[in-house]
Parts: C-alpha cells; sequence; structure tokens
C-alpha cells in the first residue's frame, strides 16, 4: 500500500474517532469530523487505485 494512501485511510479513521467523542460529548462539530473522515477516504481510494495502475 502507497505511503500516500495510508497517511489518508490513518487520518479518515482518526477523524472518524473523534466525531463519535465529539457527537458523544453532544457537539455538533462532530459534523465537521465526518465530512474530513469521508474526504480523507475518498483521497485515500484515489491514491491506491492511482498506485494500482
Amino acid at each position: 500500500m502507497p505511503r500516500f494512501s495510508l497517511f489518508a485511510f490513518i487520518l479518515a479513521a482518526l477523524a472518524l474517532l473523534a466525531a463519535v467523542v465529539s457527537a458523544l460529548a453532544g457537539l455538533w462539530v462532530g459534523l465537521l469530523w465526518v465530512l474530513l473522515a469521508g474526504l480523507a477516504s475518498n483521497v485515500g481510494w484515489v491514491q491506491l487505485r492511482r498506485a494500482r495502475r
């Protein structure tokens, strides 16, 4: 697995964890964390597909 896609997937996992913590604390900032997780996940998939070509 390429390094950049691995970092993107790690960032997505950490953003999801932050979203869960924010949701449990009752903060609306968790929605931004979910958006960041989605963006990082998409970047990871694109980089993974690009590396496989």
